[in-house]
């Protein structure tokens, strides 16, 4: 093998130094060529157990012997798209470029909107374009000019080590938060980084312990869903800089229609638009921007986490906004033979005999935390011109959580407590502590006042949403929202993506 081609690469190499070293490549190079070196050596090496080698995000495409080898990250930090048109392979992290490739004819996946409405993100394999599909974290794809075949080569895996106590795990977490964070340091191409800071533990944790200068967060007049001050108190212990942004009603639905065209696909997630107005202030004074998205994943940070479920039962992750019946009452042409635990069934049944929690975990990690979470921060940084670093979704991280008993995650009345006690050794336990908050935003209000609602009213009822929907059942569902029912706001929120997506994109 002699020549590979490095033909598509979005991501950052955190460990490039050891494997500069290793490889034998100049580590002062430009980080372009050194990524590319790395790349193409790699491969050389290792070929399609490079993957095992490179610790960071990433998305790839190689060419080498007339192959194309479509690599993406173990859990799924950066997007992989691909499809085969007129009999050329083509993947990227951006859906936009696939489908507006030569010769693409653009068909919506009436069965990924079913999904959708479910979930509130598109989940698994299958996109909202029929014929495009999205590559699996740990998964690569290899194209011989005639077929697609798909290869696993990273499995989450739990598996509880009892011979350890709280207090040694904590250690091992603060060692390997020390290691992944000194090689972002040791970076001197990414010479100014400033991070994304809540109320909560993880990012209070990443900002001390990282060399990040100042913090950044977005608040809100709404009392109840502004985090600020708690950011800004934790800043001020940490003796940092400290950036907010206030967001207003008026600001936040003027941004919907530009994060629903760069996302590429709908998102039920509201909390994308706030993300994408903090990415767009902070890009005034800083290119790279940490983030702790992964903790609550890999730690297991929700409630529902901790909640018991039927043993017939299949988890169907953390998030999902409407029910079956409810998604069926509404869509014009819903299909029965859409089974919506169809895209866990696999990953289900090979972690039966997996304790309750390990279960939840490799779920959420494999499903939403990439479908969701991971959508949203890589494409809309991206589309704002930020490099996001999230290093506590290295592997290594993951490596050390996946050995932790579920008793140790849940303790003392505190979800991740073994992660909070490790955050302890750089953070006063009022801040290590806290308990969760979660990135909420007053759009659940918002939506019902008359001064910013007509723009959505107008989609929901309009000529794309009669292809599509039942308007007594969408009027009954906005109706009883506007009534008092708060509580349905995630699913007009998530019809309003979809409707404002499809005629962005139809």
């Amino acid at each position: 093998m002699n020549n590979v081609n490095v033909k598509y690469f979005s991501g950052y190499i955190r460990n490039f130094k050891s494997l500069c070293d290793e490889l034998k490549i100049d580590s002062t190079l430009t980080r372009e060529a050194r990524e590319e070196e790395i790349l193409k050596k790699a491969f050389l090496k290792w070929n399609t157990d490079m993957m095992n080698h490179l610790y960071g995000m990433f998305a790839i495409a190689i060419e080498a012997d007339s192959k194309v080898y479509c690599i993406r990250d173990q859990v799924g930090q950066k997007q992989m798209f691909y499809a085969v048109i007129n009999g050329e392979f083509v993947c990227s992290g951006d859906i936009d470029e696939i489908v507006s490739s030569e010769g693409f004819e653009k068909r919506l996946n009436k069965r990924m909107l079913q999904q959708y409405l479910f979930y509130g993100y598109p989940i698994g394999e299958e996109t909202f374009y029929e014929g495009v599909y999205k590559l699996k974290p740990g998964y690569y794809a290899v194209f011989d000019g005639k077929k697609v075949e798909l290869n696993r080569y990273f499995k989450l895996e739990f598996e509880p080590d009892y011979s350890k106590s709280v207090d040694e795990f904590a250690k091992e977490i603060e060692d390997v938060v020390e290691e992944i964070l000194s090689e972002e340091r040791g970076d001197t191409q990414l010479p100014y980084k400033e991070s994304f800071l809540s109320g909560g533990v993880d990012s209070s944790y990443l900002f001390a312990a990282s060399d990040a200068q100042a913090a950044n967060t977005v608040g809100y007049e709404e009392s109840g869903f502004d985090e600020s001050a708690l950011a800004r108190h934790t800043a001020e212990i940490l003796g940092k800089g400290f950036n907010v942004k206030m967001i207003s009603p008026e600001e936040y639905f003027e941004r919907i229609p530009t994060v629903v065209d760069k996302m590429g696909q709908p998102l039920g997630d509201a909390s994308a638009v706030a993300f994408s107005i903090g990415c767009k202030a902070v890009r005034e004074h800083a290119k790279v921007v940490y983030s702790g998205e992964g903790i609550d994943e890999f730690f297991g940070g929700y409630n529902a986490h901790k909640r018991e479920i039927p043993k017939e039962w299949t988890y169907l992750t953390c998030s999902h906004i409407m029910s079956r019946d409810v998604v069926k009452s509404l869509m014009l042409d819903f299909d029965e033979s859409v089974d919506v635990a169809e895209p866990i069934a696999e990953l289900w049944s090979e972690v039966q005999g997996k304790d309750e929690l390990a279960k939840k975990l490799t779920v959420d990690i494999s499903l939403w935390l990439e479908g969701d979470i991971y959508l949203n921060t890589d494409r809309t940084s991206t589309a704002c011109g930020v490099e996001l670093h999230t290093p506590f979704s290295d592997l290594r991280l993951f490596n050390v959580a996946r050995k932790i008993p579920a008793e140790y995650k849940f303790m003392n009345d505190q979800n991740k407590y073994v992660f909070r006690k490790a955050a302890s050794s750089k953070l006063p336990d009022e801040v290590a502590f806290r308990k969760k908050v979660g990135f909420a935003v007053p759009v659940r209000k918002w939506l019902a006042d008359e001064k910013f609602n007509k723009p959505i009213a107008d989609k929901l009822f309009g000529d794309t949403s009669k292809k599509f929907f039942n308007q007594d059942e969408l009027n009954n569902l906005w109706t009883s929202y506007l009534n008092g029912e708060e509580q349905f706001w995630g699913r007009i929120y998530a019809i309003y993506a979809f409707l404002l997506w499809y005629d962005l994109k139809f």
